[in-house]
């Protein structure tokens, strides 16, 4: 599967209360279940934004969770890789 990250333009996102975010969540699930092989593994909350974590074989599957779920996929990106503070001494041994 690969890695991509949802940019979800949402107005006022940022300060919704746990609860609302919450039943975001379960409205995100529900189209989830819909969906064969797509996994959300989480997702950043901003001002007017999210930046949401998914695993899915295309980006059809991510377009077909947004339109189930009224959530807007506004930038698919397709991660190419992964770093952290440890990939330097990867590269150095």
């Amino acid at each position: 599967m690969k890695r991509f990250v949802i940019e979800r333009d949402l107005p006022g996102v940022g300060g919704m209360s746990e609860s609302a975010l919450g039943g975001a969540a379960r409205t995100s699930n529900e189209a989830l279940a819909k969906v064969d092989g797509l996994q959300w593994e989480h997702s950043y909350v901003a001002a007017d934004k999210t930046f949401c974590i998914y695993l899915a074989e295309n980006e059809e599957q991510i377009r077909r969770h947004a339109e189930l779920s009224g959530f807007p996929a506004t930038r698919i990106t397709e991660v190419a890789s992964v770093i952290d503070p440890t990939t330097e001494r990867c590269v150095l041994a």
